[in-house]
């Protein structure tokens, strides 16, 4: 098989979780910012309407995959490499958000959170790095959350999964840069993101995905290793963290009490069941 290198100013880059909200947002802004770009995610049908609507300013590139599944993300980076060029840059964005409580738990809240969260990005980090490390450069960002910083209501599953993905990329950055891999961990706030609900904190000051993708493009150009936005709601989680225990379970209580998420039993076991969306 021939391979094909791509003639856009940026190369190629490669976005999973790109059939809705950030993912489907940076998608276009990259290729219309020069990228050939390669979109995974379940929804093939939403994935060729992102082609579509990219064609007059780019080129997306529609390779469908379950991030949960490590052979499809070999075929995947396989196609990426023998058919379309060198990837210079993946974003992996794809995840879930299913709320859990502490007097209702349920097994596969967590599984799940952890199979799309934890283990899709790793599915997604093995083959690229083994591909970008071959040719000694490349470019890899995880995006996590601030509900990685601290545990909040609701957020037991989800948390979790993102405090995973905030260790997990810095243990790899100085090994990765080593080899010629540059990493970035994006950790964004409060995104609105369809079928993303958000236990544990007030609505106020999110961010539309639209917005949340220019930060990640600004900061995709930076020399940061964190990509964190918006600065008042991601300032104030880091903060918190350093506060004693009384103190910061006292303010969890407050804005908890203020939130105007939906009651999480109402949502639990549809969001459980429902395909993997866009999340922070």
């Amino acid at each position: 098989m021939s391979m094909h290198r791509t003639n856009s100013e940026h190369g190629l880059a490669w976005v999973t979780g790109a059939s809705s909200g950030m993912g489907r947002a940076l998608a276009l802004r990259l290729v219309r910012g020069g990228y050939s770009v390669v979109v995974t995610s379940r929804n093939h049908d939403k994935l060729v309407a992102l082609q579509h609507e990219a064609a007059a300013d780019g080129r997306i590139i529609v390779l469908d995959g379950d991030v949960t599944d490590p052979q499809d993300m070999d075929r995947v980076l396989a196609s990426i490499e023998y058919e379309h060029g060198d990837l210079s840059l993946a974003v992996f964005t794809a995840g879930v958000t299913i709320p859990v409580r502490g007097d209702d738990l349920h097994r596969e809240a967590f599984e799940r959170s952890f199979a799309v969260n934890v283990n899709g990005v790793v599915n997604c980090l093995l083959p690229a790095v083994a591909h970008m490390k071959a040719r000694g450069h490349g470019h890899i960002a995880i995006v996590s959350g601030a509900a990685g910083y601290g545990g909040l209501p609701g957020n037991a599953a989800y948390g979790a999964t993102k405090a995973a993905l905030i260790n997990l990329a810095e243990s790899l950055k100085s090994d990765l840069e080593r080899i010629g891999i540059r990493l970035q961990l994006i950790n964004p706030g409060l995104v609105d993101t369809i079928g993303s609900p958000r236990p544990g904190l007030p609505r106020s000051g999110a961010i539309s995905a639209d917005e949340a993708a220019e930060h990640i493009i600004e900061g995709l150009k930076s020399k940061h290793f964190e990509i964190s936005f918006p600065k008042r709601s991601t300032t104030m989680a880091k903060i918190s963290r350093l506060l004693p225990y009384g103190v910061y379970f006292a303010l969890v209580d407050r804005l908890s009490r203020q939130s105007a998420a939906p009651p999480i039993a109402t949502t639990k076991h549809a969001s459980a069941k429902g395909r993997p969306h866009q999340a922070v």
